[in-house]
């Protein structure tokens, strides 16, 4: 991708809303694409771009809802803003239990907006920091013996050296030999360094897996939209819709 930074994808089918939001952003220094349809976004989306998504709930064809869970069953795990006129508060819980990062309402106050933008980019930045960690680990993981990683799992497991000895029917000193060798293969200094560096992988990885919602049509409302540019930060981002 040709923009340098994190990009903000803005996926509504009102094509004015987009071009306004998309300005907004641009103005207070985001990079952005624009999407109107779900097949587009889909078919354009780049994966290894770093960014957050700014979804409409109701669009023609697939939902905001379930283009979430779509996203979800692909391991794509981009942070998501809703965006949407008529929700409530059964959607909204539904949303954030998919692992979104906000659900506003429209209007929304222009600071509010700006503010999921930047959470929703540190989102991102640390869950690809953690993925990054993640593939590097198991880069080092492959240089380990069998006998190495049976003695890391017992490690990390909370046995003590005597311990491993006797689970592996081995000799104490053998087992340190072990330990030092998997602390410089991994690049760490302590054992807990070594737990510390597990621990992180694993949380991430029960970040990254967010519950999916029943895929189902929800019927909400969305409208043609007018934002007034520059504007205070607590002036709301007005969306009047101009349709039912």
């Amino acid at each position: 991708m040709s923009q340098a930074g994190p990009v903000v994808f803005v996926l509504d089918d009102d094509i004015r809303f987009v071009s306004a939001l998309s300005s907004l952003l641009k103005s207070n220094g985001f990079n952005t694409r624009t999407f109107s349809c779900v097949d587009d976004f889909l078919k354009d989306h780049d994966l290894d771009c770093p960014g957050c998504l700014i979804l409409d709930v109701r669009m023609p064809g697939v939902t905001g809802l379930e283009l979430q869970n779509v996203l979800a069953a692909r391991g794509i795990t981009r942070p998501i803003i809703f965006l949407t006129a008529h929700g409530d508060i059964r959607m909204s819980v539904q949303a954030m239990k998919a692992g979104a990062v906000t659900f506003l309402p429209k209007p929304v106050r222009k600071a509010e907006l700006l503010d999921a933008v930047q959470e929703a980019l540190r989102t991102d930045a640390v869950a690809r920091e953690r993925q990054r960690e993640q593939a590097d680990l198991i880069k080092k993981l492959a240089t380990l013996t069998p006998r190495e990683r049976e003695v890391l799992d017992l490690v990390l497991a909370g046995k003590l050296n005597k311990q491993i000895a006797l689970e592996l029917c081995t000799a104490e000193k053998t087992v340190k030999s072990h330990r030092g060798h998997i602390m410089e293969k991994l690049q760490v200094r302590s054992t807990s360094a070594l737990v510390g560096l597990f621990s992180r992988i694993r949380t991430t990885e029960g970040r990254t897996r967010p519950e999916a919602a029943p895929q189902k049509h929800l019927d909400t409302g969305v409208g043609t939209h007018s934002l007034s540019h520059p504007s205070p930060a607590n002036e709301e981002v007005n969306l009047e819709s101009g349709r039912d």
